[in-house]
């Protein structure tokens, strides 16, 4: 079939080597915060952050802190009460 009788395309193409190549979300930078303060983290104790201090809904940093924690193979936990957030590392 000669490029003449093909249907156009819908959506604009690019070169690959221009596309991003990892997820670079909104809350990527606090997620990364939390993730070194755990790293500190002595074990029994747990993060203790203010919902008020969250850059979005805790259900929204909840789903990236679970999305770079898998990547990270980390296992961790949460909790909320109507003022906090808190987060744990749990051992294997």
């Amino acid at each position: 079939m000669s490029s003449s009788t093909e249907k156009p395309m819908h959506f604009r193409t690019v070169v690959r080597a221009g596309v991003p190549q990892s997820r670079h979300g909104k809350h990527r930078d606090f997620v990364h915060l939390i993730l070194l303060d755990l790293d500190r983290l002595k074990e029994g104790a747990a993060l203790k952050i203010p919902l008020s201090e969250l850059p979005d809904r805790k259900e929204n940093i909840r789903s990236a802190l679970n999305r770079a924690t898998r990547k990270a193979s980390r296992k961790v936990a949460t909790a909320t009460d109507d003022e906090f957030l808190y987060i744990w590392n749990i051992k294997d």
